[in-house]
């Protein structure tokens, strides 16, 4: 492992994040709203950090190896949401104190959503924007995005694409080059996200609007241009154009590149995951539209179809949108919408949660077992559609179902020893680590009045998530840093 040309890929990676904060200045020149030169202070800082960072390295050339991978995804995902918490610290009276500022900036690179702002109608336009942008940039992974430009800067990029690539099924590429796969990912994001706009557009949405919730919409991430969210515009069509792309959005990229290549769609409702995912969700809205008719929630079965389906999709998906607070549904849907969101999108999709294959190979495995026990000596083969699944994947998912429900009850007890009720805390930390944004209790409508170590516990939990813990945990083994 060489630190130097890892500080040198830092470097660079910082110097073209920091052209992320330009489409700001424009959003501000245009607005008029006097915010311009909190970005243009974030630049200032990001490239001179870069440039410390990159020209003492920058004849360093080395072939990145898996643990590099490792150590810069982690490292860079971290230092990129530092440097992104700037512009709120910077823009005004109505700053963010640096706790604030870090989880927000967190929360949207991690597409997680939720926010410790209130009064969100009255920000900044740029500082609106911004929000979203960031949501938008962490959807598919900056990462990702960074594959493709940095081969010709003399980096390669298979090390930082299996670690980036969320599921445990990493090692398909779709193009024999890694560099054409990150660039085939990124036009499919970047023609969804280009849909979902123009598809807001025809709804009624301004531009303003339409773009930054296409931006979160496409990552999946909730944030919002209003403290209403999608419940703002009180729109059928708006809604259901949202929950079109959510679902799209939840499914494997893979899958949208094979449909992009053949032109057909068949392969969607093939693909076990896929399907599986469409199954959980129709279930999932008919239980939860019944609950709501039986208690007379709501006064017509359509007006309960409307909000049903949208919290259903929106949860599950680890979206994180609203149109109505379901926190406040009665009896057990608040609990049962709040754990769909462990399972979340497809692997290779801009959903958070433990992913809907790793599930899938629990409940198989699950299975299994118990026709073990009717017959012990038979060889039973676990299988994902007509493929058996390596007994080194199976092993991996209980791994990885085993260090998340450890690390769930951990930050659980330190959210809880920070005074939070133990509602709050369950569903916080539940919410960060899957990356949904909602949660109950105290922190349903806002994180703003959490403790402060509460919030920097909450920030881990983002990272765990985006990132898939193992990730992130691996850097603190001692085998890693041994030569």
């Amino acid at each position: 492992m060489s630190l130097r040309v890892i500080l040198r890929i830092l470097g660079l990676l910082l110097m073209l994040f920091s052209l992320t904060m330009l489409p700001p200045i424009l959003v501000s020149l245009w607005f008029r709203d006097g915010v311009w030169s909190a970005f243009a202070s974030g630049i200032a800082i990001t490239v001179l950090t870069g440039l410390a960072l990159y020209l003492p390295n920058r004849r360093e050339r080395k072939e990145l190896r898996i643990r590099d991978g490792f150590l810069i995804a982690a490292m860079f995902w971290t230092v990129l949401a530092l440097f992104g918490s700037l512009p709120f610290m910077l823009f005004g009276e109505a700053s963010l104190s640096i706790t604030d500022a870090v989880f927000e900036s967190f929360s949207g690179l991690t597409t997680t959503g939720a926010t410790v702002i209130t009064g969100i109608d009255f920000l900044p336009k740029s500082i609106l924007y911004y929000r979203q942008q960031l949501q938008w940039l962490g959807g598919m992974g900056i990462v990702v995005l960074a594959v493709a430009i940095l081969p010709t800067l003399g980096v390669g990029g298979m090390a930082l694409y299996r670690t980036e690539i969320p599921g445990p099924l990493k090692d398909s590429k779709l193009t024999p080059r890694i560099t054409e796969t990150a660039k085939a990912l990124w036009y499919i994001y970047a023609t969804l996200t280009f849909a979902c706009m123009v598809a807001y557009l025809l709804a009624g949405m301004n531009w303003f609007d339409a773009l930054g919730h296409s931006f979160s919409t496409v990552a999946l991430g909730g944030f919002s241009t209003y403290d209403a969210s999608i419940g703002y515009f009180n729109s059928a069509a708006i809604e259901l154009i949202c929950v079109g792309f959510m679902l799209v959005s939840a499914f494997s990229f893979s899958l949208h590149f094979i449909a992009w290549r053949e032109k057909r769609l068949l392969h969607y409702f093939q693909d076990p995951e896929a399907r599986f995912l469409m199954l959980f969700l129709l279930a999932l809205v008919a239980i939860t539209l019944i609950a709501l008719m039986a208690t007379s929630t709501y006064q017509t079965t359509l007006h309960g179809l409307r909000h049903a389906l949208f919290e259903v999709v929106s949860v599950a998906t680890t979206a994180g949108f609203s149109v109505a607070d379901f926190s406040g549904w009665p009896g057990a849907l608040p609990f049962l919408l709040f754990v769909a969101a462990f399972v979340g999108g497809c692997s290779g999709s801009t959903g958070g949660g433990m992913k809907v294959i790793r599930i899938l190979l629990i409940v198989k495995q699950g299975m299994r077992e118990i026709m073990r026990l009717i017959h012990p000596n038979a060889v039973i083969a676990v299988k994902i559609g007509k493929v058996s699944v390596p007994d080194r994947i199976a092993q991996a998912v209980w791994g990885f179902f085993s260090v998340y429900v450890l690390l769930f009850f951990l930050m659980l007890v330190g959210m809880m020893a920070t005074g939070v009720d133990q509602i709050t805390a369950w569903s916080s930390v539940g919410s960060a680590l899957n990356n949904l944004g909602p949660a109950l209790g105290e922190a349903s409508s806002h994180y703003g009045d959490m403790p402060g170590m509460a919030k920097w516990i909450l920030v881990v939990a983002m990272l765990m998530g985006r990132l898939e813990i193992f990730t992130v945990l691996v850097l603190f083994t001692p085998a890693f840093w041994r030569h």
